[in-house]
C-alpha cells in the first residue's frame, strides 16, 4: 500500500490506501499495548473516535496527518533496507 501511495500514478484511491496503512500500523501498535490500555476508562470510545477521525472525509483527517508526519518519513528513511530484505527473501523462496 505504501508503494502504491508513493507511486507517480495517482489513479488509485490514495485516501483509502493511506487509511489502511495507518490502520495497519495502529493495529500492530495496539496488539502490544492493548493489555495496558483497555484498563483506561473510555478507551474503546476514544479508539472509536480516533478511527472515525482517520476516516473523516476532510483534508485534515487523521490518516493523512499521521501518514505524512510519522509513517512516511519513517518509510522513506528505511525503504531501501526493506526493499533489499524483501528481495533477499524472494530469491531464497
Amino acid at each position: 500500500s505504501i508503494k502504491a501511495i508513493e507511486s507517480s500514478n495517482k489513479e488509485d484511491d490514495t485516501m483509502w490506501l493511506t487509511y489502511w496503512v495507518v490502520y495497519g500500523v495502529f493495529c500492530v501498535a495496539e496488539s502490544f499495548s492493548d493489555l495496558f490500555l483497555y484498563w483506561f476508562p473510555f478507551y474503546y470510545a476514544g479508539k472509536c473516535l480516533f478511527l472515525v477521525w482517520c476516516m473523516a472525509p476532510v483534508p485534515w483527517n487523521g490518516s493523512q496527518v499521521l501518514y505524512h508526519s510519522i509513517i512516511r518519513p519513517c518509510f522513506l528513511k528505511h525503504h531501501e533496507a526493506v526493499d533489499n530484505m524483501m528481495s533477499d527473501i524472494s530469491t531464497k523462496a
